[in-house]
């Protein structure tokens, strides 16, 4: 039976764990060979049970070394860029080395990826690309996400502009823009809230009520998306925000 990503390339950031696991995982399943990297490279242990991927360390953040490992690596179909961080607080809580970092991070480590491998997909005939932003940007307003909802909002628009500016040259663009999901990365969070309402338990209740389905979204969920946009299903998908947040921005 043919796979939905049977001949494709597909380049995965931050796929170590969470989202970005997932989505390499689900990636392999549907027939596509993945580069898949992560600044922890011992993360990525067992994705070869999975199919043909390729394995790496890399420092998103680092423009010389993300240079140098997209130069070695086969032109992709699909382009995931998942690396990114939250932070908590408001303004008043995010000096100028928090700002830089978060941009860093969410942001520029998008623009590595996407500048150094975008003539190569559009030489090659097209391709995908997936961005991961959040729900918690222009979509939706959440509190004590000052710079992390700046970032995320960037996000959006630069998947925009680069699916408006490519689109006759075969390029697909588009956002995911998750609700909470259940992550390590939500871990951290729910860990760090305990410290001043009364524990981890009250922290991730308080995270499951905001949610109106009364469950936080999993990994796999997100990833049965990415599939779909990095598939052919999606062909006349490009420049969208895909929400898919358990209807938290309703």
């Amino acid at each position: 039976m043919t796979k939905r990503l049977d001949g494709k390339v597909a380049l995965c950031t931050a796929a170590g764990q969470g989202i970005g696991r997932k989505v390499a995982e689900a990636f392999l399943q549907a027939g596509a060979k993945v580069y898949a990297s992560d600044r922890d490279a011992a993360k990525l242990d067992g994705l070869k049970a999975f199919g043909i991927v390729d394995t790496a360390a890399l420092d998103v953040t680092d423009s010389d070394a993300v240079a140098a490992y997209l130069k070695r690596v086969d032109t992709p179909d699909i382009l995931f860029n998942c690396a990114g961080f939250v932070h908590h607080g408001t303004v008043l809580d995010c000096d100028e080395d928090a700002w830089d970092f978060s941009f860093d991070l969410n942001v520029k480590a998008m623009h590595r990826t996407i500048s150094a491998l975008l003539p190569r997909m559009v030489e090659a005939g097209g391709g995908s690309i997936i961005n991961m932003a959040s729900a918690a940007s222009s979509i939706k307003a959440a509190p004590n996400r000052y710079v992390y909802m700046a970032t995320k909002a960037a996000v959006i628009g630069l998947t925009r502009s680069v699916a408006i500016d490519f689109i006759k040259s075969g390029i697909r663009s588009n956002a995911i823009c998750p609700g909470t999901i259940e992550s390590p990365s939500l871990e951290g969070r729910i860990e760090e809230l305990g410290k001043s309402v009364g524990g981890t338990e009250k922290a991730k209740t308080m995270f499951i009520e905001r949610q109106p389905m009364g469950r936080l979204g999993t990994p796999e969920e997100i990833a049965h998306l990415a599939v779909y946009l990095a598939s052919d299903e999606s062909r006349f998908t490009t420049g969208t925000t895909q929400v898919i947040d358990g209807g938290w921005s309703l």
